[in-house]
């Protein structure tokens, strides 16, 4: 029986560097084991976050639709913008909204967590952060991958540096061997 992804940006925009990296490491997980639903944040605009908001309006659909879209997943794979060392805003939206629905938003789920950025850390910041808080909404964050300076080392829709792309091919057999052996459930990762 294929194992289900659900792989996200965790950025809005059109052209975003994160969602190339996400659709490049789909590459890695074969359609005979594997049935891929890679979603677009635009899909999941609402309003913005707010206490009186939620008791006016109650929760939006969109909120309700990405929980479920995390609740029919085996795995999760995604590559989060960073925006001033933090989320995107549209990320940090739909995960204020989501985790007031669900505080578990991730929904124990395995997780190969990215984040890239034109500069030299990678969007190392928000990864520190994702790391951090994730696990506390319910992540197995098995996984991660930085990738620095996207435009010199990113090109035709894959990693052109050879040592980079080694690295990020052994990060994805380890993700895939831990979600196939489960043992980070026991370890309680």
């Amino acid at each position: 029986m294929k194992k289900k992804i659900t792989a996200f940006a965790g950025s809005s925009s059109r052209h975003s560097i994160n969602k190339q990296l996400t659709e490049y490491a789909l590459r890695f997980f074969p359609e005979s084991a594997y049935e891929i639903n890679l979603l677009d944040l635009n899909d999941f605009e609402m309003p913005l976050f707010s206490v009186d908001k939620e008791k006016e309006q109650g929760y939006p659909e969109e909120a309700h639709r990405f929980l479920k879209e995390i609740g029919d997943a085996d795995l999760i794979v995604c590559s989060l913008a960073e925006h001033n060392r933090s989320y995107s805003a549209a990320f940090k939206n739909l995960y204020d909204w989501c985790s007031r629905i669900e505080v578990k938003l991730f929904q124990h789920k395995p997780m190969l967590l990215m984040s890239t950025s034109p500069g030299g850390y990678g969007g190392g910041n928000v990864m520190n952060t994702a790391k951090t808080f994730f696990p506390q909404f319910a992540a197995y964050v098995l996984e991660t991958f930085s990738l620095p300076k996207f435009h010199e080392n990113f090109k035709e829709g894959k990693i052109t540096d050879e040592e980079m792309n080694a690295r990020f091919e052994e990060t994805i057999k380890r993700f895939q061997q831990q979600v196939e052996e489960g043992s980070y459930k026991e370890e309680g990762k």
